[in-house]
């Protein structure tokens, strides 16, 4: 029999909130502003509003709905549903959230990081599909990760497993990261590392297609990407470089895990081949040899549906 759940979301900018059948289907949608400056209630506040209206809408009632799942970008306790930080979002600080819906709905509810949740959401209905071990990574403001081992999600001793952006490629100095180490994968190539590596060369007035595309407003790592696909030659040596940092960075973990895929989603992923050949050469190159040639690296394949989709299989992870 096929059952209802609800994933949601939640992003520094936006929530999304679905009804997502057992079979991975959404059978409705909406976004909702997240609002952060207003404080966390208020946004809890405006979660339980869009949840109250998706069943209205659908005419369900609690009885209804097997279940409800939430996705956050930050440390979250899993099993005893509690937010733990969102370090994002200001004011997420050991929030009960699981019991404060719970409460309100009488709907079983369950909360992880939303990156696990894409995992989730790609190893049942998306590019991992039939896989047992696979690596998800987002790479996008940084760079997170959902492991899957022998077909179950790992969320380590402190529900904090997966951190693929802290690993360290440098020993000393290095760019500082957002988590206050030096060194990171994720400050050397994420969002951010791409403006600044782009800034950085046009800083002596050198011009480039991004500056132009630009055109006085600030570079993002999309302006930079379409300008390396354009056929500009800085921006594809900045993408070429990113992919570098990643495949080492992955490379570690294809040696420590030996993954069937990893899938590659998030933001700056949507660059495409000009950031996954060099990620997938430098895999090749730098991976232990049997380990190396047995990954698949992949596109993820269900876009910014993911991350409901997962949350609504939280309910059976």
């Amino acid at each position: 029999m096929v059952k209802n759940r609800i994933g949601i979301d939640v992003g520094g900018t936006n929530v999304k909130i679905a009804l997502v059948d057992s079979n991975g289907k959404i059978g409705y949608s909406n976004t909702i502003p997240t609002r952060a400056e207003m404080g966390y209630e208020y946004t809890i506040n405006n979660m339980k509003q869009a949840i109250k209206d998706l069943m209205t809408e659908t005419k369900l009632s609690a009885k209804d709905i097997e279940g409800i799942g939430f996705g956050l970008p930050g440390q979250v306790d899993f099993k005893s549903g509690i937010v733990r930080l969102i370090t994002n979002i200001p004011g997420w600080v050991e929030i009960p959230l699981a019991k404060m819906i719970e409460d309100e709905f009488h709907i079983p509810t369950r909360i992880d990081n939303d990156v696990r949740c894409a995992a989730l959401g790609e190893l049942n209905f998306g590019a991992g599909k039939g896989c047992q071990n696979l690596i998800c990574i987002t790479v996008g403001t940084g760079i997170g990760s959902g492991l899957i081992i022998n077909g179950k999600l790992v969320r380590g001793a402190s529900n904090a497993a997966g951190e693929i952006g802290h690993i360290k490629l440098q020993m000393h100095d290095g760019p500082i990261c957002g988590c206050g180490d030096t060194g990171c994968l994720e400050a050397f190539a994420s969002g951010p590392a791409i403006v600044a590596m782009a800034e950085e060369y046009i800083l002596g007035g050198k011009s480039t297609k991004y500056r132009e595309m630009a055109n006085g407003n600030d570079i993002t790592p999309f302006i930079v990407a379409e300008a390396a696909k354009a056929g500009d030659a800085v921006a594809k040596r900045i993408f070429t470089r990113m992919g570098e940092y990643i495949g080492i960075g992955m490379a570690s973990v294809v040696n420590l895990l030996n993954p069937e895929k990893i899938i590659i989603g998030g933001g700056v992923a949507d660059a495409g081949d000009i950031l996954l050949n060099p990620l997938k050469e430098t895999i090749k190159n730098r991976a232990m040899k049997i380990a190396g040639e047995t990954v698949e690296v992949v596109p993820a394949q269900l876009g910014n549906t993911a991350g409901v989709i997962g949350a609504s299989l939280l309910i059976e992870s």
